[in-house]
């Protein structure tokens, strides 16, 4: 699967532009601040329906303009899709796949898949459970409808469940009929979601060892481990027995949203012991095992989006990096790099798109 073209309109600190696209290795230039990473960020978009980096929609309008369009045309199987995202200020966003607008969002997922390796990542690592969920959550969803309407789910109801118990300051009565009502259907989709991660990790987990030794050599033990309550026998009467302390905290502390990742190497938490080379390459092996798992499942090579990728590596990594380009493993492949001296020396070859000011200068 590629991407032939790509055409933005308001869409951050792009005016307008257009370009047609390399079918295998686009190496994106131009300094820090150009509006490299929002090229990738409009691809990331029309893939997932939202932005890799803004959490509300008016950031992605270029500022004093009323709304931004993003439209490409996708190739798959050989057959063109073209893809239509469009968002005005105080309105819904608009997405259409051909002719057709979607009435969930959600219908959209997976269907045009990307992977996206960027520099703020590394929070990935570093940061708490939220983002390792949110990663592992992405994978599954792009590849599982099913799993994707059950996390919607949970998470509306945690919403409403969390808001009923902050309404619950004492003085009021507690409508517990009504919160009856959530837990009932919380646990279940709890046990459903946290099973699905458990099961996705032990496929995914061979396809990360790989990658990562093939990164660091083989130097280094390297494990993920599901650290989870929701699969424990007594979880739902701990869950039921935990209520009077939910009411307290004015919040649910149990539950599928309490899952965490654990990245270890050799038995050592990544988080606090490794190197920024290493936490680097664990992040690197995790997205490479993303893709392989995408690709297993899909049929087809999802895009590869590699945002300033070289940041923080040695000669060494970066070599292994530039062998796994080249190896044609993936079909079409996106790269950031504010030195293109660097870019020139690293890949004998590939399509350069030049962005300065937020304009297409050259595509050569």
């Amino acid at each position: 699967m590629r991407l032939e073209n790509l055409n933005l309109i308001h869409f951050k600190n792009f005016e307008k532009a257009e370009i047609t696209l390399n079918k295998s290795l686009n190496i994106i230039l131009g300094d820090n601040g150009s509006g490299k990473t929002n090229l990738l960020d409009a691809i990331y978009l029309l893939s997932l329906t939202k932005s890799s980096r803004s959490t509300h929609e008016s950031q992605n309008i270029l500022h004093g303009k009323p709304f931004f369009t993003v439209q490409g045309t996708f190739i798959k199987d050989e057959k063109p899709t073209l893809v239509q995202g469009t968002y005005q200020r105080g309105k819904k966003k608009i997405f259409k796949a051909g002719k057709n607008e979607y009435e969930k969002l959600s219908e959209h997922i997976g269907l045009f898949p990307v992977v996206m390796i960027a520099p703020d990542d590394t929070e990935m690592i570093q940061g708490g459970s939220e983002l390792r969920r949110k990663f592992f959550d992405g994978i599954i969803a792009q590849m599982d409808g099913v799993f994707l309407d059950h996390l919607l789910q949970y998470s509306h109801l945690l919403r409403q469940r969390n808001s009923l118990l902050r309404s619950h300051d004492g003085r009021r009565g507690l409508d517990a009929a009504l919160l009856n009502t959530y837990d009932e259907q919380l646990l279940p989709l709890s046990l459903s979601i946290s099973t699905k991660r458990n099961e996705f990790l032990q496929t995914y987990l061979p396809h990360f060892k790989v990658n990562y030794e093939a990164l660091a050599e083989g130097k280094e033990l390297v494990s993920i481990k599901f650290d989870t309550e929701v699969l424990d026998d007594d979880f739902q009467s701990r869950f039921r027995a935990n209520r009077d302390r939910d009411l307290m905290l004015q919040r649910t502390e149990l539950g599928a949203h309490r899952d965490d990742f654990i990245f270890e190497s050799d038995r050592f938490p990544v988080k606090k012991f490794g190197s920024q080379g290493q936490q680097k390459s664990f992040l690197i092996a995790l997205k490479l095992s993303m893709f392989d798992q995408i690709k297993e499942q899909k049929g087809s090579a999802p895009i590869l989006l590699l945002d300033d990728i070289f940041d923080k590596l040695d000669d060494h990594r970066i070599l292994q990096i530039k062998s796994l380009v080249n190896s044609g493993r993936f079909e079409q492949i996106f790269i950031t790099d504010a030195r293109p001296e660097r870019s020139r020396r690293i890949f004998e070859s590939g399509f350069e798109i030049l962005v300065k000011d937020g304009k297409i200068v050259s595509g050569d």
